[in-house]
């Protein structure tokens, strides 16, 4: 498992692509082994996953009967929500990059992806923090998340403009396909595996 200062360093690099520099690449490994190794970015979003999923008990049992509870089961469903989510949206991403002859580009696009969900995924396990402590934060925090997710989109497109070198219909296409249909699958899966609050 890479280690902080190797997260730190890819961060490092994102950090510049965001800024439009392509100084980011150098920072990435973009080998075989380096887009195998950007998966455990998973493992480094395991905390504020813990918190997300505490968020979503405290939410799913509001709508069950005052003596409900969840298991073990509970949480294994939400993990596998987590896992189609970090998963199938790249599946997509790779597809219509082959489609468009442009496979070359689908290994900085799992790397720069995979390491970028960590601060997002922080940022994110902050604010639902925010609720699950500070109940009384709610209306400030509605607005925060609105404001994540459009600088969720906007950090996401400087990506991919560096990794499809501006080509503008491929960078909207590519950042459409890597946050609408993880959206669409979060709340299908949650209704299918019934831990949707009701």
């Amino acid at each position: 498992m890479p280690g902080f200062k190797e997260v730190q360093y890819y961060l490092a690099g994102l950090w510049l692509l965001i800024r439009l520099d392509p100084r980011g690449f150098r920072y990435l490994d973009m080998s075989e082994r380096g887009v195998n190794r950007s998966f455990w970015a998973i493992a480094w979003c395991l905390p504020p996953m813990g918190i997300s999923w505490l968020w979503w008990r405290q939410v799913f049992l509001r709508s069950m009967p005052p003596e409900a509870d969840v298991g073990f089961a509970f949480y294994l469903r939400l993990g596998l929500v987590e896992l189609a989510n970090w998963f199938v949206p790249l599946v997509f991403a790779g597809l219509l990059l082959l489609a468009f002859r442009m496979g070359e580009r689908f290994a900085p696009v799992v790397v720069s992806v995979n390491w970028l969900g960590v601060p997002l995924s922080y940022i994110n396990g902050l604010l639902l923090a925010m609720v699950v402590f500070l109940p009384g934060s709610v209306g400030l925090v509605s607005l925060l998340l609105l404001a994540f997710m459009l600088a969720q989109v906007f950090v996401l497109a400087r990506i991919l403009r560096m990794i499809c070198h501006g080509h503008p219909l491929m960078v909207g296409a590519m950042t459409l396909v890597l946050l609408v249909p993880s959206m669409i699958l979060s709340e299908y899966l949650q209704h299918f595996l019934g831990i949707y609050p009701v």
